[in-house]
């Protein structure tokens, strides 16, 4: 066995060690690792506010089996049992330190495993990721950025979490499968919120001469009810300025894709259309004012072969990505509204 496998193997062993020692809750197995042979592709992936690892299991096996070493960690706080309610609410961090600190180590350790390092996450997950990409762009491949916790769906909303301290519930679906805490207090999601806030200025701070950014996969749902489509546009607007190799998709209100948008058990019944969306960004080396010139060439008659013939394309765009021109074309006409 190749030297660097001891080195994953150890590093599974001494996390799980680690959280052996706390009192995790029944229905999760805390971080997850999934531990290439041989392979310098590493995938690192952070799970959502409140939630758990299992939520990145079905896309992290689909990226195990293209070849990539797969870390989900256990967000800070997360996954513990006890009876948590208002007067007793989980023990989520309610400073943003602690979470970026936690960032930096993980894609520290994924650095040590591989060369191309990509990095994604969901909602506050995915605000930690998107931090990350603007933080050390040069450590980092390409950042999927799942439906990022930028704000609220509602303005008032996000008053609300900026003022009061109070305990919230989720509302779940019965029919459906809530990975995590029921609830949580607010200073708690204001975190991200804050996270938010700031990667939105460092991105159009028009004095930031030599900003960079990780290329960014943003993915946004016009179903979404928890979190702000708007700001998704924002945040790509200003980062395809200096970083055009970034993408912007939204699912379109009629597939229904919900916020929790990484399994079928959460309510995803087109969770195989976003992993092969990623997988088709995470194969691709092409830039956004290609893929506009790619889907013009389409709507006016040309063949997908034909188009990426013409626009050479060849070698640098994933075959897969033709299955998934009709959701590009309409995220690029929304974009143009």
């Amino acid at each position: 066995m190749p030297e660097y496998s001891n080195k994953l193997l150890a590093i599974a062993r001494e996390t799980q060690a680690s959280e052996s020692q706390l009192p995790l809750m029944a229905q999760t197995s805390g971080s997850q690792f999934l531990l290439q042979p041989n392979s310098d592709k590493v995938c690192l992936f952070f799970h959502g506010f409140t939630a758990t690892p299992e939520q990145f299991a079905i896309i992290g096996k689909a990226f195990y089996r293209a070849g990539y070493h797969v870390l989900i960690p256990l967000l800070p706080g997360h996954g513990i049992a006890g009876e948590w309610n208002g007067d007793n609410p989980p023990p989520l961090p309610e400073d943003k330190q602690v979470y970026q600190n936690f960032g930096l180590h993980w894609l520290e350790t994924a650095r040590t495993l591989g060369k191309k390092i990509i990095i994604g996450g969901l909602s506050g997950g995915s605000t930690l990721a998107a931090w990350l990409a603007l933080e050390h762009p040069e450590q980092i491949d390409k950042a999927l950025i799942f439906a990022p916790y930028l704000s609220g769906s509602n303005k008032v909303v996000d008053l609300f979490v900026r003022i009061f301290d109070i305990y919230f519930e989720w509302r779940h679906d019965p029919q459906v499968i809530s990975f995590g805490y029921d609830g949580f207090v607010m200073p708690a999601l204001r975190v991200f919120l804050d996270m938010g806030a700031e990667i939105l200025a460092k991105v159009k701070n028009e004095k930031a001469q030599n900003q960079k950014a990780a290329p960014m996969l943003i993915v946004s749902s016009e179903s979404d009810r928890a979190v702000g489509n708007r700001e998704h546009e924002k945040l790509f607007n200003a980062v395809i300025q200096f970083q055009p190799k970034s993408w912007y998709i939204c699912f379109d209100d009629v597939l229904d894709i919900p916020h929790n948008m990484m399994t079928q058990a959460e309510g995803n019944e087109h969770v195989d259309l976003l992993i092969s969306l990623a997988l088709a960004y995470a194969n691709s080396n092409v830039y956004w004012e290609e893929m506009v010139a790619l889907s013009d060439r389409i709507e006016h008659g040309d063949a997908f072969e034909t188009a990426i013939e013409k626009l050479e394309l060849y070698g640098r765009i994933a075959p897969e990505m033709a299955a998934m021109m009709r959701i590009i074309d309409a995220s690029i006409e929304a974009l143009q509204d």
